[in-house]
C-alpha cells in the first residue's frame, strides 16, 4: 500500500491560468495539496484565490495549466457526467453564504439524505443512519434535522454546509471564505470543528481566506496571491512569522483581531 509521504497529491495546479477576455485573473499558479493536508491560499478581493479555487473543484475551466486531482490530469474539453460525479467525491467545495447554496424548501435531514442516497445508494435504515452520522459530526442534532434552514442560526447553516460535502466522503474540502460571514465568536466555534473533522477523517483542507488572522488555527502551508499570481510560500508560521514579500506584511497590517483562540467544542452555542 502507497504511503502517504509518497503518495500523489490529492489536488494539484501546474501553471494554472484563467483569463476573461483581456483580463488575466490567474497567471501562472503552481501550488500542491497533500493527502490530510491543510493549505490557505490568501489574498485580497480581486486577487484570484476563489477563480483558482473554482478550478481546481471543476467547477470552472482553466485557460492553461494543468489540475491534477488524486494524480489523474483534469480534462480541458466539458467533463462528462461520470467525471463530475468522479470530481464530486474527490472535491467538494464549502461557501461562504450557506443560505443561497442550500434548498430553502428542503429540510435539513432530506437535503443530507438526497446527496448520501445519490452518491452510494443508500437506502431506509442504512441511510438515516449516515444521514445522522453526518449531524454528528458536525455537531448537530435530530431537532435541526426536522428543520427548514431559515430557522438555522448562520452557524448552524454552515455545519449544515459542512456536513453535505461530506456525505461523499470527499478527499478535500475547499473551503471559499467558509467563515467569513460568521460572528467571531461563531467563526472560532467553526474553526474549531473544522480542526476536530481533519483530526478524525484525514480529509484534506483547500482554505480560501482574506483573513489571515483566522489562517494560523486551520493551516499548516499557505500561499499568498496577489493579482493573480503566488507572491509568497511556506509553513504557515514562517510565512505569518516572517513574511518577506511587502504584499503579504500589507495584509498582516490588516488584521483587524489578533489572538482569539477556538476552544474546544462542548455544545452547540450558535448565536442566531
Amino acid at each position: 500500500m502507497t504511503s502517504e509521504s509518497t503518495a500523489p497529491p490529492v489536488l494539484e495546479a501546474v501553471g494554472l491560468r484563467k483569463t476573461f477576455g483581456d483580463f488575466v485573473a490567474v497567471d501562472d499558479v503552481n501550488l500542491s495539496l497533500a493527502p490530510g493536508g491543510s493549505l490557505a491560499v490568501v489574498g485580497e478581493s480581486g486577487s484570484g484565490k476563489t477563480t483558482t479555487a473554482l478550478m481546481l473543484a471543476g467547477l470552472e475551466r482553466p485557460t492553461g495549466g494543468t489540475v491534477r486531482r488524486g494524480g489523474l490530469e483534469a480534462g480541458r474539453r466539458r467533463p462528462r457526467a461520470a467525471e463530475r460525479a468522479r470530481t464530486a467525491r474527490d472535491v467538494q467545495m464549502v461557501f461562504q453564504d450557506p443560505y443561497a447554496s442550500l434548498d430553502r424548501r428542503q429540510r435539513v435531514g432530506d437535503c443530507l439524505g438526497e446527496v448520501v442516497s445519490l452518491h452510494t445508494g443508500l437506502r431506509g435504515e442504512a441511510l438515516g443512519a449516515r444521514v445522522a452520522e453526518l449531524l454528528d459530526q458536525v455537531g448537530l442534532d435530530t431537532r435541526q434535522a426536522r428543520s427548514l434552514p431559515r430557522a438555522l442560526s448562520g452557524g448552524q447553516r454552515q455545519r449544515v454546509a459542512i456536513a453535505r460535502a461530506l456525505a461523499v466522503r470527499p478527499r478535500v474540502l475547499v473551503l471559499d471564505e467558509a467563515v467569513a460571514a460568521l460572528d467571531v465568536s461563531v467563526q472560532a466555534q467553526i474553526v474549531t470543528l473544522l480542526r476536530d473533522i481533519r483530526e478524525q477523517s484525514g480529509v484534506a483542507y483547500l482554505f480560501i481566506t482574506h483573513d489571515l488572522g483566522i489562517v494560523r488555527h486551520v493551516c499548516d502551508d499557505i500561499v499568498v496571491m496577489h493579482r493573480g499570481r503566488i507572491v509568497e510560500r511556506g509553513s504557515t508560521g514562517a510565512v505569518l512569522d516572517s513574511p518577506q514579500d511587502p504584499y503579504t506584511r500589507t495584509l498582516l497590517d490588516s488584521v483587524p483581531r489578533r489572538g482569539w483562540k477556538p476552544r474546544r467544542r462542548t455544545a452547540d452555542t450558535d448565536a442566531a
